[in-house]
């Protein structure tokens, strides 16, 4: 049986994560099956609420307002044209819904009293309701919480060493105190990363470690495989191979037993081979829909078919991960 942990070294973590492959899946997907349903699988909805013009130079963003992209600026949406959104999302098989807005941090104003309505709103529909807004206050956290929210997310995006090589316009601690911030508001932290942004592999093992040293692991740790977009610094990355995010879900699943592994942004480019070799590593998180925010992403019809093929069925809204005994 696993434990949890939250006292891991990096020396630690690295001997997982090259651990040989096979052996590698085989490990995490017995951590897996301890503590998660392997044959279920949470179905989450991820809609740009704000669009663009977001004043940050984050390397690999197309919403920053200093890169050309063909991302077009949208002010906030109407709460009535989310909630629409939101109920489409949940016929369609969405357990939650998050909200994404470009911006640097919340502001106090009308449109975050707008955005306090969204998630009332989608709260009462039944589902997790996850907003990604930037950073935040403790006493926005606060008002986010008394709305009804149920997730929030603040990715890492990588290394606290690497960190200044993709984003300038903050610093690795404003990441860390917003996920303070969640967590005291007793928030549900999703915070994760991306790969494939020109970062070494001690990069991927260093924000894996600060992400399971955390003084609660996430509840959802997002892992992303960089969508290169034209106009941005990183437009002419390579991509990722289907070992390199293997080796990121699984490892995350061994050090971080109880949270939701999220197959994330570059799915799109995986088969559903690769998608099944990763559920098979450990994640237990997708998200559906045609696009994440601004990038590309599976049609839901696609994941339909991919469920049915694996036998998988969407794991059910506000689900405790309990710890199950195993039979070997």
């Amino acid at each position: 049986m696993s434990v949890i942990r939250n006292n891991w070294t990096r020396e630690e973590i690295e001997k997982i994560y090259n651990t040989p492959v096979l052996d590698l899946i085989y490990n995490a997907g017995t951590v897996h099956r301890q503590y998660h349903e392997a044959s279920e699988v949470q179905v989450c909805t991820l809609l740009s609420v704000k669009t663009g013009g977001c004043p940050e130079d984050c390397a690999y963003c197309p919403q920053a307002a200093r890169y050309h992209t063909d991302v077009k600026v949208h002010k906030l949406m109407e709460v009535g044209e989310v909630m629409e959104k939101a109920i489409e999302a949940k016929e369609a098989g969405s357990t939650r819904f998050c909200m994404g807005a470009a911006w640097r941090e919340v502001r106090d104003n009308k449109d975050f009293d707008k955005v306090l309505d969204m998630v009332k709103g989608v709260s009462q529909m039944g589902m997790e309701v996850c907003c990604t807004l930037g950073m935040l206050s403790p006493e926005q956290a606060q008002k986010l919480k008394d709305a009804g929210l149920y997730a929030y997310n603040h990715n890492l995006d990588t290394s606290e060493e690497f960190y200044q090589d993709i984003i300038t316009s903050r610093n690795y601690g404003d990441r860390l105190d917003t996920l303070e911030n969640v967590r005291k508001a007793k928030i549900s932290v999703c915070s994760g990363g991306i790969i494939g942004m020109g970062e070494k592999e001690e990069d991927r093992i260093g924000m894996l470690h600060t992400l399971a040293t955390l003084p609660e692991h996430p509840e959802s740790v997002p892992v992303n495989a960089l969508v290169p977009v034209e106009g941005t610094p990183l437009e002419d990355q390579e991509k990722v191979s289907v070992w390199e995010m293997i080796r990121m879900i699984a490892t995350a699943r061994i050090i971080m037993p109880k949270a939701m592994v999220r197959l994330s942004a570059g799915r799109v480019r995986m088969s559903v081979e690769e998608q099944a070799l990763c559920f098979m590593a450990g994640a237990n998180s997708i998200f559906a829909g045609d696009k994440l925010l601004t990038t590309p992403n599976p049609a839901y019809v696609d994941d339909k078919q991919m469920f049915q093929i694996l036998q998988l069925k969407p794991r059910p809204s506000h689900k405790e991960n309990l710890v199950k005994q195993v039979v070997l």
